[in-house]
């Protein structure tokens, strides 16, 4: 019966073999977009979850609140919260405590700057579970300048020496001893590190107010949770200890703070606070991603129902002659089940050819680094027998039960043909398909929309032509000189036009966050958070930020004690006027500053975000950053920074010389949204495709059950345009219907998409009737290669047809 089965159903494929391709081909891209999507997830999702305490650890999330106001939502919040935790809690069975550290690094000759260094306590290690390649992780950061290093950082540094017991240099000042070897942290955790260092040595620089201060933050904190612990109950429990040893204090500063618990494999993609380690994902789009998986896949297997049922005139005969000659309904059932597995078989096969081609082009897209090894994965080889045993019984069902249930007496006398049975069926399909096509060509446009509008939005600062510096981690009494002597010689090299030191750059949040500022002899209540900048006196200028009123730092006045506000601090603060603000004084870390002058609000974030209150402080001597504005000209660039370095080498030996252009530094921030835009983007256009597969198959199908209709109607008179109308008409129909259903749809799905970025475009009439034009034109273009070929047959022939 089978080998029965198999033949008809070849027989049936290679006799038409245009409908066979499109529904083989349709499925298989469906299938493997669908299947490099689903693993693409299933990664984002795996973040942190390959840990075995992974369900009861928790990371503890600070959200400080001035006048009742949230100011502050912190990833790494106060020094002391973990001994506050772990002594007061009792379900809390341990934590660990990490503060994110840089130094220049160095072993022998071998010198490099470290940016993933980690104070870290004893307990991180074991409560992480990380084993040790090399020493003992038990213990391993209980003592004083000791250091737990990764396998890779162990080959930077020692080559093929045994680390262990190994000195590291800390900006030339401090040595540490390595204690054990760990591997270096997978791809997949949101916590990456290359060095640990004991917190013992963080309590001997800060001192040991640092085991239970509330005052300091930008400490990472994660619990280890009893088993069966309430999770609801404990967040109360916590910030009940926060309220009782802390409340008075709070209450006289008038902020207060509420800590939240964050599941450790939630911190990846739904975490995006003030220090996180690392840019994380983001947990919408993921799922938004899975949402198009699904219509593609859908979209595939619409096209086969409705190819299927469409051909069910043609094989209406064949079914009622099996039926004569004595088939069982569920032997015609079987034999249709049977030829929907073997073309849903076929695409699987191609599908999988599929995904080895164009994998390597998705990982450029995502910017992830799915490996071919996913072939060895038990859940992708389990998504895609799913896939499979789905799409040949959902695909397959429907027409097996349709082409079965015909009459024999109806069929063989013809009577069919002359129904338009399935066609409401048929319409509603290609309807579903085509509201999923606008949704997504909609939401394609809307993404790339909102991309150049973030990217060429006025800054409020320039950022071009600018060569950033990091500035030397090894310093000396001298640094001020050598600071001023390499000013001096900087400006002298052809090319360089200005030099700016300061705290922070343009593109990453600010990350000095001061609290309790007020101005002097105001309501201690009225006391708020703001950002601080350290900068010199050519800051502005080089950076093109507007001085609105009062004056900048000039040098050699003494303005260690003056600052400068911008428009958001201003207001802020309650002044009515820029100008109100001049000369008053604030209070900040016990003493008093004048505001002399304000400045214009600029974007120091992607504009996903909106004006921070900025406060600026004179600091001549910062050794964060040194921008320097170049020349326009960049054929230039190779020479002048050459000419920088050498510079950089004679006043600060020992220092790695560590730049990066600030245009590009501030739009790396928008990397993950080109990267989800150019995704979307890919998987709209081929469920558009696939979707446009499925209409020209069934325009090819329709136009050639008309072929002796249109023929009559070209000899009584109808034009060639008449029958162009005719035969689009009622293809385009559901087109239009389906972009009416779409534009409610993704106007909510927009909105809430926009929601997530203080400066956004605005959805207006033709984000929707450009894409849907252009998704019409595309219809119109797939049928007319049908419908203009049967129009323009020679009638006589067309007469011929049957």
């Amino acid at each position: 019966m089978f080998s029965n089965f198999f033949t008809i159903a070849l027989r049936n494929l290679f006799s038409h073999k245009a409908f066979s391709f499109i529904n083989i081909f349709g499925l298989a891209i469906g299938i493997a977009a669908s299947l490099l999507i689903l693993q693409y997830a299933r990664y984002e999702l795996s973040y942190d979850r390959f840990e075995p305490n992974s369900s009861r650890i928790y990371r503890l999330e600070q959200d400080r609140y001035n006048n009742g106001k949230l100011s502050t939502q912190w990833a790494a919040g106060a020094a002391g919260i973990g001994t506050l935790v772990k002594d007061a809690v009792p379900e809390v069975e341990s934590f660990a405590r990490l503060r994110s550290n840089g130094a220049i690094v160095s072993y022998k000759d071998r010198e490099f700057r470290e940016d993933k260094i980690l104070f870290a306590n004893d307990t991180f290690l074991t409560m992480f579970s990380y084993k040790a390649l090399a020493g003992s992780a038990a213990g391993a950061l209980k003592d004083i300048y000791t250091a737990v290093i990764t396998a890779s950082t162990a080959r930077k540094y020692f080559g093929n020496e045994d680390p262990i017991g190994r000195i590291l240099s800390m900006n030339k000042t401090e040595n540490f001893r390595v204690t054990a070897v760990v591997p270096d942290p997978p791809s997949n955790t949101h916590l990456k590190f290359d060095m640990l260092l004991s917190w013992a040595t963080m309590v001997k620089y800060a001192g040991p107010q640092v085991e239970t201060t509330m005052n300091w933050d930008a400490f990472l904190t994660y619990i280890l949770v009893r088993p069966g612990t309430d999770t609801a109950l404990l967040a109360k429990k916590i910030n009940s200890a926060v309220q009782a040893k802390f409340g008075t204090e709070m209450k006289a500063g008038n902020y207060d703070v509420v800590y939240h618990l964050q599941p450790l494999p939630d911190i990846h993609l739904y975490s995006h606070y003030m220090f996180e380690t690392e840019v994380n994902g983001d947990g919408k789009a993921v799922y938004f991603l899975l949402v198009i998986a699904v219509f593609i896949i859908v979209i595939a297997w619409i096209n086969y129902i409705n190819l299927a049922t469409a051909r069910s005139v043609e094989r209406a005969k064949e079914v009622g002659v099996r039926k004569v000659l004595g088939s069982l309904r569920r032997q015609l059932v079987g034999q249709f089940l049977f030829e929907s597995l073997l073309i849903n078989g076929m695409a699987v096969v191609l599908a999988f050819l599929l995904i080895i081609c164009c994998l390597p082009l998705f990982n450029y897209i995502t910017g992830k680094e799915l490996h071919f090894s996913l072939l060895k994965d038990p859940i992708f080889w389990l998504v895609l027998a799913c896939l499979f045993v789905t799409g040949t019984f959902l695909s397959g069902l429907y027409p097996a039960f349709v082409l079965s249930s015909f009459r024999p007496i109806t069929v063989l006398k013809g009577r069919l043909s002359k129904t338009g049975h399935g066609a409401f069926l048929r319409q509603s399909l290609v309807v579903i398909q085509f509201a999923a096509s606008v949704i997504l060509m909609v939401g394609t446009f809307a993404v790339y929309r909102q991309l150049h509008f973030m990217q060429h939005q006025d800054l409020g600062v320039q950022i071009s032509n600018t060569l950033v510096i990091k500035g030397p981690g090894v310093l000396d009494s001298t640094y001020v000189n050598k600071l001023n002597g390499f000013k001096t010689e900087a400006l002298r090299i052809p090319g360089v036009k200005q030099l700016a030191v300061s705290t922070e750059v343009p593109g990453s949040k600010v990350g000095w966050n001061a609290g309790g500022i007020r101005l002097v002899g105001s309501d201690p209540n009225k006391s708020d958070q703001y950002r601080i900048i350290g900068i010199d006196h050519d800051f502005l200028d080089a950076f093109g930020l507007k001085l609105l009123k009062g004056r900048s730092f000039y040098p050699g006045l003494v303005d260690s004690m003056a600052v400068l506000f911008n428009e958001a601090a201003i207001k802020k603060m309650g002044f009515a006027k820029n100008e109100d603000a001049l000369n008053k004084k604030i209070e900040f870390w016990g003493g008093q500053y004048t505001i002399v002058g304000v400045v214009s609000n600029h974007h120091q974030e992607s504009l996903q975000q909106d004006y921070d209150a900025h406060i600026f402080r004179y600091i001549p001597d910062a050794n964060s950053y040194y921008s320097l504005k170049l020349t326009a000209d960049r054929n230039n660039i190779p020479a002048i920074i050459h000419s920088i370095q050498e510079q950089w080498k004679s006043f600060f030996p020992g220092n790695p010389f560590e730049y990066f252009f600030l245009d590009e530094h501030f739009a790396a921030q928008y990397k993950a949204d080109r990267q989800f835009g150019q995704t979307f983007c890919l998987f709209a256009g081929l469920a558009i495709f696939v979707s446009c597969l499925g209409l020209l198959g069934l325009a090819a199908f329709v136009t050639n059950q008309r072929t002796k209709e249109i023929g009559i109607r070209k000899i009584v008179g109808a034009n060639l345009p008449s029958i162009l109308l005719l035969l689009t008409r009622d293809f385009i129909r559901p087109v239009l219907i389906s972009f009416l259903i779409a534009v409610p749809v993704t106007w909510y799905l927009l909105q809430k998409w926009l929601e997530n970025y203080a400066f956004r475009i605005t959805i207006g009439p033709w984000m929707f009737i450009l894409p849907g034009l252009l998704i019409l034109v595309i219809a119109l273009l797939t049928i007319s290669t049908q419908t203009m070929k049967a129009a323009s047959a020679n009638p006589a022939k067309s007469l011929r047809t049957e």
